[in-house]
């Protein structure tokens, strides 16, 4: 009998590691970790190396476009209607549109922005766009280093080849509600994969469109809200950072010490850079994204009839630093990035 029991566990133990090994839902290992807090809290981030390949091969890097020799006529003294890049020579323009055609339209050409008949024309909504776009950049690159620091951004490091980036948001992107007294669910229960196919707010996102606090962890003991957080907002910032952490890649200690959430000095550097984060694309959205919806076409609008919005997968896709690092931003200068020295 124990013969029989000892061969029956060793057969299960057999199964179940050819089904950890070979099936989906399991991670074969080895697993690295990374600690990114205090010792003995367990403040680590975990991944392995297919995952990290993986990772790397998401965030390789264009084609290298020559860098713009010094020097040379203004831009907007050879060419009719030059709006935003004015400061910049001929060669520096011509470069910096061969980069952008790179980084953004590779297979669709000038043309996707141009009429390639007359350039100074104005009638395609792209070229719109893209002054706004390129003002943007230029926007984060020199204001707000307190997020990108000397790294920066340029056009790649959203569209990644696509006219559209990858991760963008509008509002009501989820499920469709019912109607009349069914329509208080604010989204609720239904799982998508914006805040990690959860079944809280489909909306995670609205945080990031406006300036309230996001702010629920109470800072007492027991049930005790301190902060006075309804259950819904509670819902929707939870939402919010798993989305975050999906758009990151990382868990939650790799900002908050879980010990308690709540508390600052307890968390890691990389929180107030994610604070940061937050306002930053609060302002994007705002000043840039969101008025761009009289310019675009009604099929580019979401279904509330808002503009595409940034969130922040949409410049880390599933990274914790875009490009896991790689500044390209210092080799535009054009676009406000800081030259390395």
């Amino acid at each position: 009998m124990k013969l029989a029991a000892a061969f029956l566990g060793v057969v299960i133990a057999s199964l179940l590691t050819i089904a950890m090994l070979f099936t989906a839902g399991w991670v074969r290992p080895p697993i690295l970790s990374t600690q990114v807090g205090f010792r003995g809290l367990a403040m680590n981030q975990l991944t392995t190396p297919a995952a990290r390949s993986k990772l790397e091969l998401a965030n390789a890097l264009p084609e290298a476009v020559p860098p713009a020799e010094p020097g040379g006529p203004l831009a907007v003294d050879t060419y009719k209607n030059v709006k935003v890049l004015t400061d910049l020579t001929t060669v520096q323009f011509n470069t910096l549109m061969a980069a952008i055609t790179t980084w953004v339209a590779p297979n669709e050409g000038c043309g996707y922005c141009h009429n390639t008949d007359n350039l100074a024309d104005d009638g395609i909504y792209a070229k719109t766009v893209a002054r706004r776009m390129i003002q943007m950049t230029r926007h984060v690159n020199k204001d707000w280093k307190a997020h990108v620091a000397n790294t920066g951004v340029v056009c790649w490091t959203c569209h990644r080849g696509n006219p559209v980036p990858a991760n963008v948001w509008t509002n009501g992107m989820g499920w469709p509600q019912a109607g009349g007294f069914a329509t208080t669910n604010y989204g609720m229960g239904h799982p998508d994969a914006a805040n990690g196919s959860t079944a809280m707010t489909q909306d995670p996102y609205t945080a990031l469109n406006d300036k309230s606090v996001i702010r629920v962890q109470a800072t007492k003991a027991l049930p005790a809200n301190s902060n006075g957080a309804s259950i819904f907002a509670t819902e929707q910032t939870y939402s919010l950072m798993i989305a975050m952490s999906q758009g990151l890649g990382v868990n939650c200690v790799f900002c908050h010490n879980s010990r308690e959430f709540g508390q600052w000095p307890e968390s890691t550097p990389q929180r107030l850079t994610a604070w940061h984060g937050i306002q930053m694309v609060r302002d994007l959205n705002g000043a840039y994204l969101d008025p761009l919806k009289t310019v675009l076409p009604a099929s580019r609008l979401g279904p509330l009839g808002d503009a595409p919005k940034l969130n922040c997968a949409t410049c880390h896709q599933g990274a914790n630093k875009p490009l896991l690092g790689v500044s390209l931003a210092k080799d535009y200068p054009e676009l406000g990035g800081t030259p390395a020295k």
